[in-house]
């Protein structure tokens, strides 16, 4: 099995744990628990900024010496907007799930930006379609570029059944401003029925990266460099939450440059 593919460990509790030391990278964390309810879950950001996305279910939450009151309402990732919370550096924050949920944990370096515990509430999120054809996608922006934090770019998916998606294939892995960003990257996927699968491959030009793999309901897939498209299988929506960090809070990406046509093809 692929390095970069991680698979969820247990039905409960922590499932997937995601550090930039076993990761071998700098800035992107990822944790994803399983909660059943009456489950609660907390710790201690230290160092490093969190955004709490809310896949599926609700819960208490309690974050910065503050009490939030009972957030989510989605029941599947597949079915509307996710309730967020953001957490700087040096806060706590606990989740009491009201019922079975999912939460991820989202997580990059602080910078002393002295940001405040907000709520990122569905009302709050922009949307937009990409692509066309069978690559048309849809986004739901939960930590953009144009929301204040530190490190953290947060997004989430869903791409229909027989579609592909981060496509044509883009990269993220150099720190050349303004032409490109070096960004790390996580995908954590969901399938809609759960018994489906998805592919996605990570690549690089001169191929000394290049991983082809099969993904199932709650993998997680890690991008520390090169190209990393998705494609749906028929009949099996994929939905994926992104996470990505670097060294400077920008999105700027490098198209494949034999697929780049694909962006004014009639298809």
């Amino acid at each position: 099995m692929s390095k970069l593919l991680v698979k969820a460990k247990g039905g409960s509790g922590r499932v997937a744990h995601v550090t930039p030391e076993n990761a071998g990278w700098t800035y992107v964390g990822f944790d994803l628990h399983r909660l059943k309810q009456g489950d609660t879950v907390s710790a201690q950001t230290g160092n490093r900024e969190a955004c709490l996305v809310f896949v599926t279910g609700r819960g208490e939450v309690e974050a910065g010496g503050a009490d939030l009151g009972t957030l989510g309402e989605r029941m599947s990732p597949f079915d509307g907007k996710p309730w967020s919370v953001y957490v700087p550096q040096n806060s706590d924050w606990s989740v009491t799930a009201k019922t079975d949920m999912e939460l991820a944990v989202c997580s990059a370096p602080g910078l002393d930006g002295g940001l405040p515990v907000r709520v990122i509430a569905p009302n709050d999120l922009g949307q937009e379609v990409r692509g066309k054809g069978t690559n048309t996608r849809y986004v739901t922006n939960i930590l953009p570029e144009s929301e204040k934090a530190d490190s953290l770019l947060v997004v989430e998916v869903i791409t229909p059944g027989g579609h592909t998606s981060s496509y044509p294939p883009h990269k993220h892995d150099q720190d050349d401003l303004p032409a490109e960003s070096y960004l790390e990257e996580t995908y954590y996927h969901r399938l809609n029925p759960p018994q489906g699968f998805a592919f996605q491959r990570v690549y690089t030009d001169d191929r000394s990266l290049d991983e082809t793999m099969t993904v199932e309901d709650g993998d997680v897939v890690l991008v520390p460099k090169g190209y990393h498209p998705c494609a749906a299988c028929h009949g099996y929506d994929l939905y994926y939450l992104n996470v990505m960090a670097g060294p400077k809070r920008t999105w700027k990406f490098h198209n494949a440059r034999e697929h780049e046509w694909l962006l004014n093809a009639r298809i």
